[in-house]
């Protein structure tokens, strides 16, 4: 026999907490009464209570709390071997991991905001295959798709500004690896989502997205930051906050950059979607357009389906609770 709630030992703390409590109320109640009577002449004057009825009807609620718990707790015994289908998209997660994402116009910063979001989004999923893409001025697949979502996280984790060696952005690389990770899946069971600013420093992003568009695979974008944008702070060599620089000793301010970002989704059919403070926008484009796309079967296998048996102490709970009911704490 096994239980489907594993919290079923909080419900029997419970049940003891609650025969406790009467035992208590109950001695309670005989040192108030023998506060003003002698004991022998208890029974003369409630001739028709019944001490012992009294007790059994306690004794009945508390195998109706403890057999209702038994019921919450689901017991399960006996099974049959089941042919179980998961179902789901591919979903690639390709984040920018160049300087420009440790702007703080989006709290903690850019990188760090994106990071929180896909946490988010990993706790709603059940079937889908997850996996990450990191560019800057190149791009690598750090994480292949797949259904894992605590190795997705251990990946997301090792997400830096370094986890590139080569600095700068390059849309249309990121791109192109997305494609080479799609190569043996049908189109529309793909889904390619870019986080980024949109700061693109190279690269034709442009040409990769009517690539996509060619195969039938839809890029949809969140663009993170403020238009206004931000100075950029970045860690010196020892360690300290500093403020980023160009070539020419002026500072680095980034912008978030929508039109690009809108060219690349509408090129390709996907969705465009800004990140605000409060709503990073991934759930709602997951929500809103992934979620509906059409599914596959991902993974296949064999496993036991248990009976589920809370009826029968659910049973023995109403009886308990109508033997109660009916019976009365008086002497015949």
């Amino acid at each position: 026999m096994k239980f489907a709630n594993p919290h079923m030992f909080y419900g029997f703390f419970v049940v003891f907490l609650f025969a406790w409590s009467l035992f208590l109320l109950i001695r309670y109640r005989r040192q108030k009464m023998r506060m003003f009577l002698e004991k022998q002449l208890v029974g003369e004057i409630a001739r028709d209570f019944s001490q012992q009825l009294f007790l059994w009807k306690n004794i009945f609620l508390v195998c109706v709390l403890l057999f209702s718990i038994l019921a919450l707790a689901r017991p399960q015994w006996g099974f049959e071997w089941q042919d179980v289908k998961r179902q789901g998209v591919d979903i690639l997660l390709v984040i920018d991991t160049s300087r420009s994402m440790l702007t703080e116009d989006v709290k903690p910063n850019r990188l760090e905001r994106t990071k929180l979001a896909v946490k988010d989004l990993l706790k709603k999923l059940k079937g889908d295959r997850v996996g990450l893409i990191a560019f800057s001025g190149d791009a690598f697949l750090t994480c292949p798709l797949t259904v894992d979502y605590a190795g997705v996280l251990l990946s997301l984790e090792d997400l830096k500004t370094d986890t590139i060696p080569r600095g700068g952005t390059d849309l249309g690389r990121a791109i192109q690896e997305a494609l080479k990770g799609y190569q043996d899946v049908a189109a529309q069971y793909k889904a390619v989502v870019i986080l980024t600013d949109g700061d693109n420093l190279e690269g034709d992003p442009l040409h990769w997205a009517k690539v996509a568009a060619e195969k039938k695979i839809k890029i949809s974008t969140i663009g993170i930051g403020t238009k206004d944008g931000e100075l950029v702070r970045v860690s010196n060599e020892k360690g300290e906050l500093e403020f980023l620089k160009d070539g020419s000793g002026n500072f680095v301010k980034s912008r978030l950059n929508e039109m690009l970002l809108q060219e690349i989704a509408a090129t390709t059919g996907g969705a465009y979607v800004r990140s605000s403070g409060a709503e990073f926008g991934l759930d709602y484009l997951y929500d809103k357009q992934i979620s509906r796309m059409e599914r596959r079967d991902v993974e296949s296998k064999i496993e036991k389906k248990y009976f589920d048996r809370f009826q029968i102490p659910l049973a023995i709970a109403l009886i308990f609770l109508l033997a109660e009911t009916m019976l009365v704490a008086r002497k015949p």
